[in-house]
């Protein structure tokens, strides 16, 4: 071999070295992605949810040092969940970098949805609602998720059959409950007339429900206007 085409064999080794260390001298972005789609899963988990993330591609230009660490991404404590997130990943050696990876999240959960109309001033009870999986990060008012979180509260607003439930959409507590004795007031001819009744519903304020006489045993129509106090409605 001549003296020219030895030089030439040892620059291209030369230069097959350097492109080798430069290689394996690179981070994996599919490493740092799976970092952050699994600190998204390990963040948001819980019983009885599901958790899908899809991290966005990153651009193929990124050049990183390779991190003699393990990578560590970060998820705000308080963060709620929302379908586009980003999520710090952090080479925590000296020196090291951080990437903002851009996220996709579902987080689905047993919450709680409305089983037929409900009123303004209704009482909710486990007839009115039942469970069903929603992804939670697109409900922005939130949810509720069990029996316990509406024990004795009435609806702020109206609700039509299969709207979730959510802390804005209660009121206060049901000023009359099924089985309670009330007072009915009925007005005839300007005059006011008081029975004693028994509630066949529970509502709030404005709420209308079936009301028993006590007396006559006939049912009518009645509408909530104080604790223990219901309006005869003609």
């Amino acid at each position: 071999m001549s003296l020219r085409a030895a030089i030439a064999v040892l620059g291209l080794l030369a230069l097959m070295g350097s492109a080798a260390a430069h290689a394996a001298a690179t981070q994996s972005l599919d490493r740092v992605r799976a970092v952050a789609e699994q600190a998204l899963r390990d963040h948001y988990s819980r019983p009885g949810s599901r958790v899908v993330v899809r991290t966005e591609s990153l651009d193929l230009r990124l050049q990183l040092d390779a991190c003699t660490e393990p990578l560590r991404a970060r998820v705000a404590e308080q963060a709620p969940p929302r379908p586009q997130m980003t999520v710090p990943v952090q080479c925590p050696q000296p020196g090291g970098w951080t990437v903002r990876v851009p996220v996709r999240l579902q987080v689905f959960r047993p919450v709680l949805v409305s089983s037929r109309a409900l009123l303004r001033g209704d009482g909710i009870g486990a007839a009115d609602v039942h469970v069903e999986e929603r992804d939670v990060t697109r409900l922005g008012y939130g949810y509720l998720d069990n029996l316990d979180q509406v024990a004795g509260r009435t609806l702020s607003r109206a609700m039509a059959r299969g709207t979730v439930l959510s802390p804005g959409s209660l009121g206060g507590r049901r000023m009359v409950r099924a089985g309670d004795h009330v007072q009915v007031l009925a007005q005839l001819e300007g005059i006011e007339v008081r029975a004693e009744g028994v509630a066949l519903g529970s509502g709030d304020n404005g709420a209308r429900l079936r009301v028993r006489n006590a007396a006559s045993g006939r049912v009518i129509d009645a509408m909530v206007s104080a604790p223990g106090v219901v309006v005869a409605l003609p």
